[in-house]
């Protein structure tokens, strides 16, 4: 006997953030099902988040602890400003953030915007940065409660929380929005500018923490924590000092200022995010392409930048290469974390950082005065090896499309040689801008040789080893147009064989470092074409040697980096 259906049963359910949460932690049980390595990374990333959480709990209890109230306001504007920071920052130049849950993929379902942005954002609670957050946050509860007993710490609580909210959704407007200017074509140079500015000032910010401390002026800081406290970055993490000290009606205002903070984010997400469900933004007016008498057809596939390449299966890997590394949003964003961090760190290395922010140009005349060929050397192999580190993953930039090179059968040798030029045609002249800034800057146009030759070697020793980490490491990226977007466990996967490929390309330049600081002057005018030499030879060995690797593994690789749905 059939039973009827209620209207109420045929009703479809509504759909709430509880469901996303439940599909991505579903996804997550898919993923790592038969991917031992992808546990393994999971864990090592909770360990690490738990580390980090532990250093930082005891950092910001540390003055609850001691009943000293004075640096309790400066550890909760500061502590919590640099969290916020980071959350805004630290995605946008090196982990990226956990796309396990692609906006597009819910494109053709019938959500309201108002679903979808909240189911999002609950999914991107549970992770492993928000749970390290969350307790390395707790110290503050607890500093509260020291100073100002139970009601201080359930005020510092709930501003702990309401933080967590303010700091994911920062997180998710910032990746969201540049991912939505990095994929229009028209506005792409604007967007290289303002990540280029995003990613600058956690220099600078380190230089005035440095100068800071150094001059001791408690009283000054005490003020500026104070004036930061009011802001987004320090409101939520500061009321539960206010309770404790008896400034309710502040605490009262910073709730509303952080609510108001995350209404506005939520706000600015749930746009670009609507953008990024759509897909790419028109590149313009088509241009017409129809092929010349010279080139025909066929020559119309090669950038002018590569119009020198053979029309065979290299140069076609070539240009190929070339467009990808200049239209794809991803691909750009590395190019440009190389570019602004290749200038400033050997810069800031050699003028002594710390120094430069206290003592101006007295520091600046001395530090260049006590520069050497061996610090120079150090920090050019430094910047040469974070400029390849870039390919640590780089068949995980195509994810399936590598099917197509499977099945033409590209000999390995040829693919990575290839991959290679094309991405020297874009670092190379960044890694010589690198070098001409320096020599400038220190007043030594006579070191030129020596800033190149270092950057030219361990760029040749990193392409070396990052060939084989590539081809043995390669790991999947999301499908999504977001450069920012990172799997879950890919960012600890991305970190390790980051560090990995550094110590390593690092270790292979140190015969660089050491003929400097053996052959002195000489040295001078050696480093240069021994410099070339060094790193050309090491790039075609790595790739003579990874080609063979390759050769075996392409089923395997086509597997590790084909995204699982």
């Amino acid at each position: 006997m059939a039973v009827p259906v209620t209207d109420a049963e045929r009703a479809p359910r509504a759909v709430s953030p509880r469901h996303f949460v439940r599909l991505k932690l579903r996804v997550l049980r898919n993923n790592f099902r038969g991917q031992a390595w992808r546990i393994a990374l999971f864990v090592g990333g909770v360990l690490f988040g738990l580390w980090f959480a532990a250093g930082g709990f005891f950092l910001l209890a540390a003055p609850g602890l001691a009943g000293e109230s004075r640096y309790a306001v400066m550890t909760a504007a500061f502590g919590g400003g640099l969290l916020t920071l980071g959350w805004l920052l630290v995605p946008l130049v090196f982990f990226g953030v956990d796309e396990t849950l692609d906006p597009a993929r819910f494109a053709l379902l019938p959500l309201s915007r108002r679903t979808l942005v909240t189911g999002l954002f609950a999914a991107a609670l549970v992770s492993v940065p928000a749970l390290s957050t969350l307790l390395t946050a707790a110290g503050l509860v607890v500093t509260a409660g020291a100073l100002g007993g139970w009601s201080a710490a359930l005020v510092g609580a709930l501003g702990v929380v309401l933080g967590l909210l303010l700091c994911v959704a920062a997180a998710r407007a910032m990746t969201s929005a540049f991912a939505t200017m990095l994929r229009s074509r028209r506005v792409r140079d604007l967007a290289a500018v303002l990540l280029a500015v995003l990613a600058a000032l956690l220099g600078p910010l380190q230089l005035l923490v440095l100068g800071a401390v150094q001059q001791a002026d408690w009283d000054r800081l005490t003020g500026v924590a104070r004036v930061v406290g009011w802001t987004p970055f320090g409101a939520p993490w500061t009321i539960g000092v206010d309770v404790a000290e008896g400034r309710a009606g502040a605490a009262v205002l910073k709730l509303l200022i952080t609510v108001a903070a995350i209404g506005v984010l939520l706000l600015w997400w749930s746009r670009s995010l609507e953008s990024a469900m759509v897909g790419a933004a028109s590149a313009g007016p088509s241009r017409d392409r129809r092929g010349t008498a010279a080139g025909g057809a066929v020559g119309q596939l090669f950038p002018r930048a590569v119009g020198w390449a053979r029309r065979d299966r290299f140069g076609a890997l070539v240009a190929r290469e070339c467009r990808y590394w200049w239209r794809d949003a991803r691909r750009r964003a590395n190019l440009i974390t190389v570019a602004v961090v290749g200038i400033f760190v050997p810069v800031m290395v050699n003028l002594g950082g710390s120094r430069l922010a206290t003592e101006g140009g007295a520091a600046f005349g001395q530090a260049t005065a006590n520069s050497s060929p061996v610090l120079v050397t150090l920090s050019m192999v430094f910047v040469g090896v974070l400029a390849s580190v870039t390919l640590a993953n780089q068949f995980g930039f195509d994810g399936s499309a590598y099917a197509a090179n499977v099945v033409a059968g590209v000999p390995g040798r040829v693919e990575l040689r290839a991959r290679m030029a094309a991405f020297s045609l874009y670092v190379v002249p960044i890694l010589g801008a690198v070098a001409v800034v320096l020599a400038v800057v220190l007043g030594r146009p006579g070191w030129l040789g020596v800033m190149a030759g270092a950057l030219f070697a361990a760029y040749g020793c990193g392409l070396a080893i990052n060939a084989s980490v590539s081809v043995l490491g390669g790991y999947s990226l999301p499908e999504t147009s977001n450069p920012f977007a990172m799997n879950t466990g890919a960012a600890m996967a991305k970190s390790l064989y980051a560090l990995l490929s550094m110590v390593a390309s690092a270790a292979a330049a140190v015969p660089l470092v050491v003929a400097a600081a053996l052959l002195g002057d000489v040295w001078l005018w050696l480093a240069l074409p021994v410099g070339l030499a060094y790193g050309l030879g090491g790039a075609l060995l790595g790739a003579y040697l990874a080609g063979d690797a390759l050769d075996h593994r392409h089923p395997e690789l086509l597997a590790a980096v084909t995204p699982r749905r």
